[in-house]
């Protein structure tokens, strides 16, 4: 077996190559990223390819040299680097995942596996209060990343529709934690206070690192296809992620909070910009039956239990609920 991993050395991509490189020995892993891997990865099934995912010729005679028989597509980016513009996250986001689609398809890549996000559904009021992956990929137009995860999302159906030899495994997470998480979410809750927005419960999912890892690796075994939403079951609010942290919660005006930040990010005082508030305040909640009883895979842990885990392995002290063991 020959697996090519895109965006190898990411945080989600490190992961999949120590796991599959412990269970399979015997399979041969291409961690393929823009950034070359340490020397602790040199490992006798294991080859590292440079390859920057934007550049679609680079990506075909990548995938034409090493002849994969699946694919686990996982080059994207989460936070930009400053200075980063929305024409390179397109190039990267969806011509990286057309050139990958592409490519497969040329040389006979009998699965693909790609992580999309729960972001793909977007953020509107309308959103169901559980969404199932039968429910609309909106994106959101202010949102770059869910807009270009619903982009990627329609290149995939479009695939499936004419090239249904080549199976795909599509997957939605929601917000992923683990022992070594630290993104733009996990920082809303280093601060004094928890701030929400009146008005919005701000429902999160989390999903456990590990969990994702494990559901990839179940996926290549079975040669699995489908779509499925990655979610731990349940769902906190930032009133209770609040209560939790044994911090304040705020809840603010939505005007308020949207005049303060379009002052305050041009000035470098915060990350966060005026888009970033349907994102708190429209979060789509996912549901994740498919998951448990179609794929065959239950989270070992609850959202509740995720997020109690993470502060575990961050050293902060949480109350109201037993932390699970790591």
């Amino acid at each position: 077996m020959r697996v090519l991993i895109t965006g190898a050395a990411g945080f989600i991509g490190q992961q999949v190559l120590a796991d599959l490189s412990a269970h399979y020995p015997d399979w041969t892993l291409i961690a393929a990223d823009i950034r070359a891997l340490g020397q602790q990865w040199l490992k006798p099934n294991l080859e590292s390819v440079t390859l920057d995912i934007s550049q679609p010729q680079q990506v075909h005679d990548c995938i034409a040299a090493w002849q994969p028989q699946a694919i686990v597509h996982l080059a994207s980016v989460v936070t930009p680097p400053p200075g980063m513009n929305e024409a390179q996250l397109h190039a990267i986001d969806v011509g990286g995942t057309r050139a990958v689609l592409k490519a497969a398809l040329a040389n006979g890549v009998e699965q693909l596996i790609v992580t999309s996000s729960g972001a793909a559904y977007g953020y509107f009021p309308e959103n169901a209060e559980w969404i199932d992956e039968e429910d609309p990929l909106r994106g959101h137009a202010q949102f770059a990343y869910a807009k270009h995860k619903r982009e990627v999302e329609q290149l995939l159906a479009q695939a499936r529709r004419q090239q249904p030899e080549l199976k795909q495994l599509v997957l939605r997470p929601g917000t992923i934690l683990g022992k070594r998480v630290n993104n733009q979410i996990t920082d809303m809750f280093k601060k004094h206070s928890v701030m929400g927005i009146r008005g919005s419960d701000s429902r999160f999912v989390f999903i456990w690192d590990q969990d994702v890892v494990s559901i990839i690796r179940q996926g290549l075994e079975r040669s699995s296809a489908g779509i499925y939403n990655l979610a731990g079951d349940g769902a906190l609010s930032l009133r209770e992620i609040a209560q939790i942290l044994g911090k304040p919660y705020r809840a603010l005006p939505a005007c308020l909070i949207a005049g303060a930040l379009r002052v305050l990010k041009p000035l470098g005082l915060t990350q966060y910009g005026p888009e970033q508030l349907d994102f708190l305040r429209y979060r789509p909640v996912l549901a994740n039956r498919r998951l448990k009883e179609e794929f065959g895979y239950r989270p070992r842990y609850t959202s509740r239990e995720a997020f109690m885990a993470f502060l575990a392995a961050q050293g902060v002290e949480a109350y109201g609920a037993l932390v699970p063991r790591l």
